[in-house]
C-alpha cells in the first residue's frame, strides 16, 4: 500500500509540473516516465496530455496552427431595386465565370415590372459562379453571383498568372485551384512563384501579329442589346447570341435582327412559283396585300391554337391591372376646346425656334406639358385626387386616406417593350419648358429600356395620352395606389356655334378633344370629380390663366 501511494503521488507531481511548464510557453518538455510527448515537426508549442492518459497509450502529435484565412468568395446579394419588387428577370450578363471584375464594374442587367437596371460590383475579384442564366427570375435578397475577393496586389498578380489546373506538389503540400498551400516556409516556394511570374509576364508581353484579325467570343453572356431588341428576337424566335452585332461594342441592333431573319428565311430553296419574277409596279401592291393575309388562308382544317408565353412587361401589366380592377371605377367624360391652346402653342414654338436654348431644353412643345400642368393646378384645389387609400392592418383593415403634398404625375407611354408609366416628379414646381424637357428625357429612356426605378416609382395620379395614337373616347384603368386617372382622346376639328354675345348664330372652326376621367368611387364622388375636371377644362381652354399661377 505504501509503495502504491508513492507511485500515485509521483505521477500527480509530474502532471502538475508538466502543466506549470507548459503554461510558460515551453515548446517541448521531458516529463516523468509515466507519460511521453513526441514533439511536433514544427516549432509550435505542444499541449499536455490529459490526466487520464496511460503510459502504454501510443504517442500523439499535437501542434498549434495559424488562424484560418477569412472567406474570400463573396456571395453578392441582389439588392432591392424598387417598391415592393421581390423578383426581377436577368436580361443579360456582362461577365462570365473566371472573368476579372473591378469595383463598380457592370455585372448584369435586370428588368423588373418598373424598369431595367444595371447591377454593378461591390468588390474587385474573379467571378466564380452565376446563380441565374439570362431570362431566369432572380430573387431580391438572394445571392446572384459569387466573386472571389483578392487580398492584396501580390495575390492578384499570382492568381492571375497561375494556371487554374491542379498541379502536382511535393509531399506536405496541397494544390487547390492553382494555389499551392504548403506547411513549409514562404522562402521555400518563393523561387517557384517568381519563376511563374517571369514566365507569365513574358508570355503576356509577346506581341501578336498586326495582320491577325481580332475575334470576339460569343456566348450566352456576350450579347449586348436593349430590352426592345431582345423582345423582338424572342418574338421572331431568334437566338440573339447567334446574331452578329453591328452597333457599339458589338451591340445587336434591330436592323441586325431583321437582316438575320431575312437571311434565315431566304436560305431554303424557293419553289418555282415563288421564284417567278413579277411585273414592275405589282410588287408593292402584292407585298401590301400579303401583310393583311395569312399564308394558310386557303387551307381548310381544324382550328390551330398556339400557346405564347407573356413577356416580362405583359406579366407585370397582368398582375398590376388585376389588382387595379378590384377598385370600383366610375367614368366621367367631357369635351375640351383646344382652340386657344393651339394658338398659344403655335406662338411659343415660333419663339423657341428663333431663340437659342440651353442644352437639355426642347425646341418644340406638344400639348401634353400644358395638360399636365393644368392637372397639377387642379390638384391644389382638390387634393383628394392626389391621395391614396390605405388599409390599416392593425385596425381590422380600417380604410384611411393618405394625403400627398407633391404632384408626381405618371405618363403612360407606348414603348417597344410594352406599356410603361414613368413619373414626372413634383410638377407643381416646374414650368412648361421643364415639364417638356422631363417628358423628352423619360421618353428617350423608355424607348431604349433604360428607365430607372426612381423614374417609375412614386406616382400620385396618371395621365394617358392615347389620342396620339388614335381613339376619341376611352375608359382608363386606375393605377394601384392612386385614386384617379385622366385619358386624353384624339383632337379633331368640328364646326361649333360662337359663344360671343351677339354672334351666337355664327359657325366657327373649333379644335375639340375629349377628356375621360376614371376615379375610385370608394373615396371620390361624382360631384368632386366633375368640379375638378371643370377646373382642368377651364385652364386648358383659357391658357392665359396658367401664366398667372406658374411657379
Amino acid at each position: 500500500m505504501k509503495n502504491m501511494f508513492l507511485r500515485q503521488s509521483s505521477r500527480a507531481v509530474g502532471r502538475q509540473e508538466l502543466w506549470r511548464f507548459s503554461r510558460r510557453g515551453l515548446s517541448r518538455l521531458a516529463p516523468t516516465a509515466t507519460s511521453t510527448i513526441t514533439p511536433s515537426t514544427t516549432s509550435s508549442p505542444t499541449r499536455p496530455l490529459p490526466a487520464n492518459s496511460r503510459s502504454s497509450a501510443p504517442s500523439t502529435r499535437r501542434a498549434f496552427h495559424a488562424t484560418r484565412g477569412l472567406q474570400v468568395v463573396k456571395p453578392v446579394l441582389l439588392a432591392d431595386i424598387g417598391e415592393g419588387i421581390v423578383e426581377c428577370e436577368v436580361i443579360q450578363w456582362f461577365v462570365e465565370p473566371g472573368a476579372r471584375v473591378e469595383e463598380f464594374s457592370q455585372l448584369c442587367e435586370v428588368q423588373s415590372d418598373k424598369a431595367s437596371v444595371e447591377i454593378t460590383s461591390r468588390f474587385a475579384g474573379v467571378v466564380k459562379k452565376l446563380y441565374y442564366d439570362a431570362g431566369e427570375m432572380a430573387k431580391v435578397g438572394k445571392p446572384f453571383i459569387d466573386i472571389d475577393v483578392e487580398g492584396g496586389p501580390e495575390n492578384k498578380e499570382v492568381e492571375a498568372l497561375t494556371p487554374p489546373e491542379p498541379v502536382s506538389t511535393p509531399e506536405g503540400q496541397q494544390a487547390i485551384k492553382g494555389e499551392a498551400i504548403s506547411t513549409s516556409t514562404p522562402q521555400a516556394i518563393a523561387p517557384e512563384l517568381k519563376q511563374s511570374f517571369v514566365e507569365a509576364s513574358w508570355a503576356q508581353q509577346t506581341p501578336t501579329p498586326s495582320h491577325s484579325p481580332v475575334t470576339k467570343q460569343t456566348g450566352k453572356h456576350a450579347s449586348l442589346a436593349t430590352p426592345a431588341v431582345r423582345h423582338l428576337s424572342r418574338e421572331l424566335k431568334v437566338d440573339i447570341t447567334e446574331i452578329p452585332g453591328t452597333g457599339k461594342d458589338g451591340r445587336v441592333l434591330k436592323e441586325d435582327v431583321y437582316k438575320f431573319v431575312q437571311a434565315r428565311d431566304s436560305a431554303p430553296t424557293q419553289s418555282p412559283a415563288a421564284a417567278t419574277p413579277t411585273a414592275p409596279g405589282v410588287t408593292a401592291a402584292a407585298a401590301a396585300a400579303s401583310a393583311f393575309s395569312s399564308p394558310d388562308v386557303g387551307i381548310s382544317g381544324p382550328q390551330k391554337e398556339t400557346t405564347v408565353p407573356l413577356t416580362r412587361t405583359q406579366e407585370m401589366m397582368f398582375k398590376s391591372m388585376t389588382r387595379s380592377l378590384n377598385i370600383p371605377h366610375f367614368l366621367y367624360a367631357d369635351e375640351v376646346d383646344f382652340t386657344s391652346i393651339v394658338e398659344l402653342r403655335t406662338r411659343l414654338n415660333r419663339v423657341l425656334s428663333k431663340s437659342g436654348l440651353p442644352e437639355g431644353q426642347v425646341s418644340k412643345l406638344s400639348y401634353l406639358p400644358f395638360i399636365i400642368k393644368a392637372v397639377s393646378m387642379a390638384l391644389y384645389k382638390y387634393p383628394v385626387l392626389n391621395a391614396r387609400v390605405e388599409l390599416d392592418s392593425n385596425n381590422n383593415g380600417k380604410p384611411s386616406l393618405v394625403m400627398r403634398s407633391q404632384h408626381n404625375i405618371g405618363v403612360a407611354m407606348d414603348t417597344p417593350s410594352g406599356l410603361l408609366v414613368p413619373v414626372v416628379k413634383n410638377v407643381g414646381s416646374l414650368n412648361i419648358l421643364s415639364i417638356a424637357a422631363e417628358l423628352a428625357r423619360l421618353q428617350s429612356l423608355a424607348v431604349t429600356g433604360k428607365l430607372s426605378p426612381q423614374d417609375m416609382s412614386g406616382g400620385t395620379i396618371t395621365v394617358s395620352n392615347i389620342g396620339s395614337i388614335g381613339g376619341t373616347y376611352l375608359s382608363p384603368v386606375i393605377v394601384e395606389r392612386e385614386v384617379a386617372i385622366l385619358g386624353i382622346g384624339r383632337m379633331r376639328t368640328v364646326p361649333a356655334f360662337s359663344t360671343v354675345p351677339g354672334e351666337e348664330d355664327k359657325i366657327l372652326r373649333r379644335q375639340i378633344c375629349n377628356f375621360s376621367w376614371s376615379a375610385d368611387h370608394r373615396v371620390i364622388d361624382g360631384a368632386t370629380m366633375a368640379r375638378a375636371a371643370d377646373v382642368v377644362r377651364t385652364i386648358v381652354e383659357e391658357p392665359d390663366v396658367m401664366v398667372m399661377h406658374l411657379r
